[in-house]
């Protein structure tokens, strides 16, 4: 198996509630969700005059190629009511790979590393709660190094996944849908 990162968010409907789901939906036969970051809401970057966003990030398991696992998680989005009319507009949930193994490829479908995740603190901030010394691949600098030029950026923590995420929790303790840690949020 494979450890992957993944960044998901949502702006649109209950979003809390499309985050959860789509935790869910990712959780089939080849793809296990290990731990799962606390909750950001952080403001748009690309596109102004839209929604907050929610944005977490889920450390999986996988014997998913990448396209594979591009694939799962373009599913999750479809079965989740994702359109894509604007580039980089509201969506009801997002999911992207940021990081597999140590994997460097581009293709015109996927690029691994995620290009613009060393820029964004609503991915890094998430990221470095799970694994603040891992390296980024390409850049060799450490999570939390990447993250601190970002701290200009709107995010706040709005709550750990303990409350929105209890259902899958408590699914995984009984075995129905393997086990998820969540990560303890910063004391």
């Amino acid at each position: 198996m494979k450890t992957a990162y993944l960044s998901l968010g949502s702006n649109l409907g209950r979003r809390e509630a499309f985050l959860g789901q789509a935790l869910r939906l990712l959780e089939r036969p080849h793809l296990h969700v290990v731990r799962v970051s606390s909750v950001y809401e952080t403001a748009p970057m690309d596109l102004a005059g839209q929604p907050w966003f929610l944005n977490l990030v889920a450390e999986i398991e996988t014997d998913l190629f990448p396209a594979q696992l591009l694939a799962r998680a373009r599913r999750v989005e479809r079965e989740l009511g994702r359109r894509r009319p604007v580039a980089r507009g509201p969506r009801t949930i997002d999911v992207d790979i940021l990081l597999y193994e140590d994997v460097v490829m581009e293709t015109p479908d996927l690029t691994i590393p995620h290009p613009r995740m060393a820029l964004r603190r609503f991915v890094l901030e998430p990221l470095a709660e799970l694994v603040p010394a891992l390296r980024h691949p390409v850049l060799r600098r450490t999570i939390r190094e990447l993250l601190v030029p970002t701290r200009g950026q709107a995010a706040r923590r709005v709550f750990a996944p303990y409350g929105i995420f209890a259902a899958s929790a408590r699914a995984a303790a009984t075995g129905s849908a393997g086990s998820v840690t969540l990560a303890k949020p910063p004391t």
